[in-house]
């Protein structure tokens, strides 16, 4: 219902007896008519009331005319309604009838009467049920303007209602005008009381201007201060106890505001060193600024995070307090750990490249020779087992040296479409010989695993070499268990790990339940050498190779270790999406020779002398160079005869063995090409014009790898990569359908 107004009436003293009936029934309006005729009590209550509340005696009304207009429709009500406004002699009451065909009814009218004189009191009379008083509330809400008369009505009901709420609007309506007048009055003496409360305003004008100013400042310090993304504290310069926190710190501490609010950083144990906090408020007590103090935070949880803190002193009111701005440095300083852990690696890697370089031409040598001399008929039982034990020795040491260009990512790998899955499962056998009875083997391989672009032998290495230091990590037993699976690497883990990348990536998973690894163990067990075995139980070179074979894979290696909780090995992998080849390894060919004339270029004299030896002994006729320039001008006197250039990549004089092959092949395109080395760090560098294809051996190699390497090559074998390794099983490499029916072709 509509906020009441006062309507203005010609005499407001007087008792209002207008009443309007509004309803379709003729004789409902004559009925109403003969009831209001006749005298009415007086209502001895009311008067009362009313001569208390306005101090005046009211007359007793014993002989009451009611004057009385009828409507019979709701249109026509409303319109006598405002004109009885207009003039101002308003209706103090209104009978109305809930149903009034066709037009409104009695709901709608009221409605509509009361938007325009809300202090009308309202005689709802119905014979039905239309509306209930709940309806009745939610259409008007709450209101004491609003009886509701059941049909048939009993005649003292009417004249009691007429008496009564006539006289309830005149009294209304006299309290509302008594109260306007209040409002004047009152309004008159605010007009008084503003006027001299200008002058004061204008005196307190500059105070004020001075606070609001002073407001402003602080509202806009509390919202920087709390919205800042760098955790900040204010602290009493006196007792250091909290004063006001921002969300930062309680996001980086842990804590409430409440339960930090009035306590001190010693009774919270938030900072790690409790003599740094110390000496960062003796600092400010002494007028001296504080500017990037390393100063550990523990946070609720138990966690140290590593922060540096910066501090100034202002004045807050009557006291001096510490402004201090902590920044969270956790992560930075894990990365720079990472960076120059990486730092040492990638310089201890390059050092062991170079050696294994030099000392892989030896070992050429040193396993030549031996060979050789094994290779001999009626050899002295006794110079045969010492041979045998420097090839053993050699065989060792290519061992190692493979390790340390696996770690220094500069060994040569034969890139192809693998199934992890299916690499896993073929080494299963010798896993759990390897590992013995007393542990259990669990594999727990990903279904629709995609393949990974990766050298066989190499995921072999990484596979072996985990479980052999997971087999030392349990040596009465346990449980150890190798996963596969996809795994999509976002950017949140890359801040983690520098060295990982976003994308698809395969992961290898080895975790044991071992004695684990201390935290300062777990920082340095990929650095070469470095081994927590006993001695001769270990070189130190597990782990740092598949570190260096993981990200020779273009992947990394990820680590978590609790002491007595075991260790797990994650090894990232990209995924691709070609088909994986099937993994075979093909049977041994027998060695035979030829007649061709091979050019072998050699800047180590040892190694080309036993190459030399080797390749006349099996009938080739063989040229020898040192180098680049010295190999072109034996190709320029011989280059009609020479069928096959067997040469080093690295070598002096400013020329290397790619550039001698690229240089002859212009001349000579069929030329066949074997490249030669130690390691080549830029082997994807090398180019064959003639096909492509590029025929690498690999040093230290015995002189037999050799021998099958040229005719091979001679043969027309197509195979990507010709390696050789000093191993004890003497396998070769794996061939195609075309090299193995060649070898099968010429052994018969």
């Amino acid at each position: 219902m509509p906020a009441k107004k006062i309507i203005p009436q010609k005499n407001p003293g007087e008792l209002n007896q207008r009443i309007l009936v509004i309803d379709d029934n003729r004789s409902i309006h004559d009925d109403i008519r003969k009831i209001l005729g006749s005298p009415a009590k007086e209502d001895s209550e009311l008067d009362e009331e009313a001569a208390a509340l306005f101090g005046v005696e009211v007359e007793t009304l014993v002989d009451v005319e009611f004057e009385i207009d009828s409507a019979f429709q709701g249109q026509e009500g409303l319109k006598m309604v405002q004109a009885a406004v207009a003039v101002g002699r308003p209706y103090a009451m209104a009978f109305v009838d809930v149903r009034m065909p066709p037009g409104w009814d009695g709901v709608e009218t009221i409605t509509r009467i009361w938007k325009l004189h809300p202090d009308l009191q309202i005689v709802i009379c119905t014979a039905y049920s239309d509306y209930s008083w709940a309806d009745m509330i939610r259409k008007f809400g709450k209101t004491d303007s609003l009886v509701i008369l059941k049909k048939p009505f009993d005649n003292v009901e009417v004249l009691q209602l007429a008496h009564t709420l006539t006289q309830k609007w005149t009294l209304s309506h006299r309290l509302q005008t008594h109260l306007s007048g209040l409002d004047e009055i009152v309004e008159k003496r605010t007009e008084e009381l503003q006027a001299a409360n200008a002058r004061l305003r204008l005196e307190m004008r500059d105070r004020e201007q001075a606070e609001n100013d002073l407001r402003h400042s602080e509202d806009r310090f509390a919202r920087a201060f709390q919205a800042s993304p760098i955790p900040m504290a204010i602290q009493s310069l006196s007792t250091e106890r909290f004063l006001d926190v921002n969300d930062a710190f309680l996001e980086i501490s842990g804590w409430r505001r409440l339960e930090v609010i009035s306590r001190t950083p010693d009774e919270l144990k938030i900072n790690a060193n409790q003599g740094l906090s110390t000496l960062i408020f003796e600092q400010l007590k002494q007028g001296k600024s504080v500017r990037n103090f390393e100063c550990p935070l523990r946070a609720r949880s138990g966690e140290t995070r590593e922060c540096v803190i910066s501090a100034e002193v202002f004045q807050l009111g009557d006291e001096k307090v510490a402004l201090l701005a902590t920044l969270d440095v956790s992560e930075q300083r894990n990365l720079e750990k990472q960076l120059r852990h990486s730092q040492k690696l990638e310089a201890v890697g390059q050092f062991a490249a170079g050696v294994a370089h030099d000392f892989n031409n030896m070992l050429t040598v040193i396993q030549g020779h031996a060979s050789i001399h094994l290779a001999a008929d009626n050899l002295d039982k006794g110079i045969s087992e010492s041979l045998n034990h420097v090839s053993v020795a050699a065989e060792r040491a290519a061992t190692l040296t493979r390790q340390l260009l696996a770690f220094s990512r500069k060994q040569v790998v034969q890139m192809r479409p693998i199934n992890l899955n299916d690499l896993v499962k073929n080494l299963d056998g010798m896993l759990s010989r390897l590992i013995g009875e007393h542990i259990q083997l669990k594999s727990q391989l990903s279904e629709k695993l995609p393949a990974i672009r990766a050298d066989q032998s190499n995921l072999e290495q990484i596979v072996m070499n985990l479980v052999v230091n997971a087999r030392d990590a349990m040596p009465k037993g346990g449980k150890l268990i190798v996963a596969t699976r996809l795994i999509e690497i976002d950017a949140a883990h890359v801040r983690k790990n520098p060295q990982a990348a976003t994308g698809e990536f395969v992961c290898l998973t080895l975790s044991d339940t071992g004695c684990g690894m201390t935290p300062e163990t777990v920082a340095r067990i990929f650095e070469p050498f470095f081994t927590t075995k006993e001695v001769g139980k270990g070189t130190g070179l597990g782990l740092a190779t598949v570190y260096g074979l993981a990200a020779q894979h273009e992947g990394w290696i990820e680590v978590e270790s609790q002491m007595q909780e075991g260790s797990t090995f994650k090894i990232y992998f990209p995924a691709i999406e070609e088909k994986p080849d099937e993994m075979e390894n093909a049977p041994l060919a027998k060695l035979s020779g030829g007649n061709e004339t091979i050019l072998v270029v050699e800047d180590e004299p040892a190694v080309r002398e036993i190459m030399t030896y080797v390749l006349r002994d099996y009938g080739y006729h063989v040229l020898e160079a040192s180098d680049g320039p010295s190999a072109l001008k034996v190709w320029a006197e011989n280059h009609r005869k020479i069928d096959l250039l067997v040469t080093d990549i690295v070598m002096p004089n400013g020329m290397s063995g790619n550039a001698v092959a690229e240089h002859l092949q212009s001349e000579k395109p069929a030329l066949k090409v074997i490249f030669s080395s130690g390691y080549s760090s830029n082997f994807a560098t090398l180019t064959n014009p003639q096909n492509g294809l590029i025929n690498f051996l690999e040093k230290p190699y015995k002189p037999e790898i050799l021998v099958r390497a040229v005719r091979d090559c001679l043969d027309g074998c197509d195979s990507r990569f010709i390696q050789s390794a000093c191993s004890s099983s003497g396998s070769a490499p794996p061939k195609k359908a075309g090299a193995r029916a060649t070898q099968k072709r010429r052994a018969a």
